[in-house]
């Protein structure tokens, strides 16, 4: 989207407010400024609780395949300590990204766009205002944290590569920023279906679910108006 009147980047080092390349104009309004979770962000960005089950479980064959051909419990256990290592700074190096991930970057929403610095070497404000955004998805985890998705409404496209992880998995072809691990997600997804309702004149939006990332147990509910909806 750089470049283009509906959403742009900025690369720079020097913010003139938190998360933003320039101070606000006069007549927008701050409705909500945050960081993501780096927990939050860990287990479902980086998919660190993933990565623990599979080296528990492979640390467990090894040590099973030692026993099995005849070695002793302490062989098994040399055998497990060879491979600990690999599992420990994978993990560690996963659980940094994420923190660093956290304390780096800033969303903001106001009532005329979202705006997203990101990036942990190089740092890049991403500007997208509501007439670029043709429609938002949240998903709310148990803890009260959620990732609030943005689709874009035009045919700019901003880089994969650029945006992850605040992206939506696996749409590649078609990115679509994504707030990750908001805290008090519930409360942002409201702020931010009001702001794009108003934004496009269909005032009583209701927030609903969207089913491909719908929660067990989360029943979908239906916008009760036409416009841009948090889904």
């Amino acid at each position: 989207m750089s470049g283009h009147s509906h959403g742009h980047a900025h690369e720079h080092e020097f913010e003139a407010a938190r998360g933003l390349p320039e101070a606000l104009p006069k007549d927008e309004h701050l409705l909500w400024q945050g960081a993501p979770d780096w927990r939050r962000l860990a287990i479902e960005a980086l998919h660190v609780r993933k990565l623990a089950i599979y080296f528990a479980v492979l640390l467990a064959w090894r040590a099973a395949v030692v026993v099995s051909d005849g070695g002793s419990a302490l062989q098994a256990g040399v055998a497990v300590l060879w491979v600990l290592p690999l599992a420990l700074l994978a993990l560690g190096t996963l659980t940094l990204l994420a923190w660093l991930t956290g304390r780096n970057s800033v969303y903001t929403v106001t009532d005329r766009r979202v705006v997203m610095r990101i990036g942990i070497v190089l740092t890049i404000t991403f500007n997208l205002p509501y007439s670029a955004i043709e429609s938002a998805g949240a998903r709310i985890y148990p803890d009260g944290t959620g990732d609030l998705v943005l689709t874009p409404a035009s045919v700019d496209k901003i880089a994969y590569v650029h945006l992850w992880p605040h992206a939506r998995p696996w749409h590649l072809k078609h990115p679509e920023p994504m707030l990750r691990a908001v805290p008090d997600a519930q409360r942002v997804a409201e702020l931010l279906s009001r702001a794009l309702a108003a934004a496009a004149g269909t005032p009583g939006t209701r927030i609903s679910v969207m089913r491909p990332v719908m929660q067990p147990g989360v029943k979908d509910r239906q916008a009760g108006a036409a416009g841009p909806v948090v889904v």
